[in-house]
């Protein structure tokens, strides 16, 4: 018989960082795949059944029964240290001990796989980056790791010191009337012990957004405004900013082929100016065509894209984006160098127009308007719009909503520390703040 290994699944020789397995409770394991490239995690992914490939070369996962993020499962650990912090309103609190056992449970489980470990940043600003290492059964969670984070050159990986870990079990789940959880999804964050654990799920967006979360603790002690917003330059220097949940339009705004895209979704505003998050997007494919968004159309027609619950035609695996058989929350990932015009650095500088996108379910608000200072932080506080379908569980079409900061699921903080920031960068730099009406106008939707 023919033998049919796979590169990557014998010796192989990858820069890794001299911070092993065994600082997260792993002892020494041969099954472990550190920072392969996209071609060894495509191997590994189809060899693991996790995905198929398209007729242009991109790879096709199903997630299974969450196709989107599940909010009601994600806690973060009630710690001394971190208690007066929290914004305990909006976040929902477990125990160290629940934690703790739930870790112990994943931590045996895992030492039975097979393991893919990433290291990265969060952050293209080197001074204020933070070095993190995710760790997953699934080779398909690797390549969206390499794809979404900011991508360490070889001298930055065999030195690297992740300061928060993801452990991904997707194939374990929680055991509700024994963990004193709600579901067998978990996605626990634990500030004290710098650690993320997901179970119960593939949805990658719940890698992306614990993350987000974190970095969303971080960075107001750094005097680092974190949004939940997209960002670009115009050919004139000036940079604005896109705030907006999750299907208003943020990606879609942003990659204006006129203009240099930074990011797609989550930055920072320093005393330096505008930091991208992240190294890729994560963009909303339903109904998504050459013709309305011809740039974004191209990478889910390249290899390193990841395809997510994205129906195939049959016939010959061309994507159906029109087809929300699946869910309304189809997604693609990929580099964020697969867009032409996309920033090399991701940087930019002080924005001059920061604009809110609210999807109004009502159709109330005007097209476009002008806000003073005090409105924004009004609308800022308030997060007027709409959950878009499909974004999250059980959520089938958009429905009225206030989410502060125009991103609460991420803010493990009280708004009011985010609408301080905001304004006081606001206020320094001089910024215009629009805000623009994305969903129904002069009436209601449907």
């Amino acid at each position: 018989m023919a033998d049919l290994s796979i590169p990557a699944s014998g010796e192989h020789i990858h820069v890794r960082s001299h911070i092993g397995l065994e600082e997260h409770g792993f002892e020494e394991k041969r099954r472990v795949y550190w920072n392969l490239n996209p071609a060894e995690f495509y191997e590994h992914a189809l060899r693991n059944n996790e995905g198929i490939l398209t007729d242009a070369g991109a790879l096709r996962v199903l997630t299974g029964q969450y196709t989107g993020r599940s909010p009601k499962d994600k806690f973060i650990v009630d710690e001394p240290q971190v208690h007066e912090d929290i914004w305990w309103g909006n976040n929902q609190a477990v125990t160290p001990e629940v934690f703790d056992r739930l870790y112990e449970r994943v931590r045996h489980y895992l030492l039975e796989k097979e393991l893919y470990v990433v290291d990265a940043f969060a952050g293209t600003d080197v001074k204020c980056r933070l070095p993190i290492r995710i760790i997953s059964e699934a080779a398909y969670h690797g390549l969206f790791s390499w794809n979404m984070f900011v991508r360490p050159n070889r001298d930055e990986l065999a030195v690297h010191e992740p300061a928060f870990t993801v452990l991904a079990a997707p194939h374990l789940g929680a055991k509700p009337e024994e963990d004193g959880v709600h579901s067998p999804t978990f996605i626990g964050i634990n500030f004290a012990r710098r650690m993320i654990l997901i179970l119960g799920t593939l949805y990658s967006g719940e890698v992306k957004k614990g993350i987000f979360t974190v970095m969303n603790y971080l960075m107001p002690n750094l005097g680092i405004m974190p949004m939940h917003c997209s960002a670009n330059i115009g050919p004139a220097g000036d940079t604005a900013v896109f705030f907006g949940l999750s299907g208003t339009g943020k990606t879609t705004l942003s990659a204006d082929s006129s203009r240099t895209l930074i990011g797609d979704d989550e930055h920072g505003w320093s005393d330096d100016g505008i930091f991208n998050f992240e190294g890729g997007c994560y963009a909303k494919t339903i109904k998504l065509s050459a013709e309305k968004e011809p740039e974004i159309y191209a990478t889910t027609q390249r290899f390193g894209t990841i395809l997510e619950n994205v129906p195939l035609d049959p016939r010959d695996r061309r994507p159906d984006f029109n087809d929300d058989s699946l869910t309304e929350n189809t997604r693609c990932s990929y580099p964020i160098d697969f867009i032409p015009n996309a920033s090399e650095t991701g940087l930019g500088g002080h924005p001059e127009n920061i604009i809110f996108l609210t999807a109004d379910a009502f159709g109330v608000l005007p097209p476009v308007s002008k806000l003073t200072p005090e409105q924004a932080m009004y609308h800022f506080i308030s997060g007027y719009t709409a959950k878009v379908a499909g974004t999250e569980r059980g959520v089938t079409e958009p429905s009225a909503t206030f989410s502060a900061c125009f991103g609460a699921p991420f803010m493990p903080l009280h708004p009011t520390v985010y609408a301080e920031l905001l304004a006081e960068k606001i206020r320094e730099h001089g910024s215009n703040v629009w805000l623009i009406n994305t969903g129904w106008s002069g009436g209601p939707y449907g």
